[in-house]
């Protein structure tokens, strides 16, 4: 009995670190005190974790234990009183949500993103009220868009109509005036959440010739009855949004997991993987569940869809959408 005394308080020992290393990032990056008191009070909450470990060496475990508990369940009530909102002072890209509607093969939606970029401080407002006939509804692309690390990119999703029009889903991190986005914050209800319906020449453009990000675009194999369930459900989850918001996170709830929570719904069966974590890596994800276009290797697809430099050669132009996928498997 007492050789298991040290294991069990080697095990609170590192629960207790964890608890205070998750409290002090809570309430760095969520408590907005003046910086001064916010340093004192997530030094005295580290002061706390550690004078838990030293009492658990001690012989004083049960006091430090319930004095630590007790702090911790105040720390819960606080961040569980943190609630998502959709009326903040957001930023102009983000300002509105999209809604939408269906009436038979009608989609009516509204609030359309379609802003002219020409930096990304610099550019013209527009929100736009749409309709789509489903009916038309012909191709559904993947897009990756590469910032930094080949393990992370952005997800967007394109869907194509047979009058030439292509309506692009971006999952975004919904930013207040003046916030910048954090991988960290995602962990910590920095943001709420936002799915936008975006004109093409909008989501891509801003990304590949505003941002300089490395743009890949993938037609997606798919039946027409669950591109049309897959567009549905966008629509479905927005106006979720829209009715309750919801925050956005880093691992669970991001620009992916969304994307394959409503894909598993629709046709299921889809295993989990490390790559749907590591977006980057998404393409072979796809690839491997049979999800794009066959009698290519995956090296193929991904050097043939690198639309970048297309994108920037097509700049503002009408017919930007059809420039992008000259190459592009499945768009001879």
């Amino acid at each position: 009995m007492r050789r298991s005394r040290p294991v069990l308080r080697s095990l609170l020992s590192l629960a207790g670190l964890l608890a205070t290393t998750w409290g002090a990032m809570a309430l760095g990056y969520r408590l907005e005190w003046p910086l001064a008191g916010l340093g004192l009070l997530i030094a005295g909450w580290t002061l706390l974790g550690l004078g838990l470990v030293v009492a658990l060496w001690r012989g004083h475990a049960s006091m430090a234990l319930a004095g630590y508990a007790l702090a911790f369940a105040v720390l819960l009530a606080w961040w569980n009183s943190l609630q998502p909102s959709n009326d903040r002072d957001w930023s102009d890209d983000v300002a509105r949500l999209t809604t939408g509607r269906s009436e038979g093969s009608q989609l009516h939606l509204r609030n359309v993103r379609n802003f002219d970029w020409h930096s990304d401080e610099d550019y013209t407002i527009a929100w736009e009220n749409r309709d789509y006939d489903l009916d038309g509804l012909r191709s559904v692309d993947m897009l990756t868009s590469y910032w930094g690390m080949p393990a992370i990119a952005h997800v967007l999703v394109s869907f194509g109509f047979d009058d030439g029009r292509f309506l692009t889903f971006t999952v975004e991190i919904r930013k207040e005036r003046g916030e910048a986005y954090s991988e960290i914050g995602g962990f910590f209800k920095q943001f709420e959440l936002s799915i936008l319906a975006t004109d093409e020449r909008d989501a891509i453009r801003v990304r590949s010739n505003i941002r300089g990000e490395d743009v890949y675009l993938y037609r997606v194999a798919m039946p027409q009855s669950t591109m049309r369930a897959l567009l549905l459900s966008y629509v479905e989850q927005a106006n979720a949004l829209a009715r309750r918001p919801r925050f956005y996170n880093t691992v669970t709830a991001n620009c992916t997991t969304i994307v394959f929570d409503m894909m598993r719904k629709i046709v299921g069966g889809l295993p989990l993987d490390h790559r749907l974590l590591l977006t980057g890596y998404l393409p072979g994800y796809v690839r491997d569940v049979g999800g794009l276009q066959p009698g290519h290797t995956l090296e193929e697809l991904r050097s043939r869809g690198r639309i970048t430099d297309r994108a920037l050669r097509a700049g503002d132009s009408k017919d930007f959408s059809t420039r992008i996928r000259l190459g592009v498997p499945g768009w001879e």
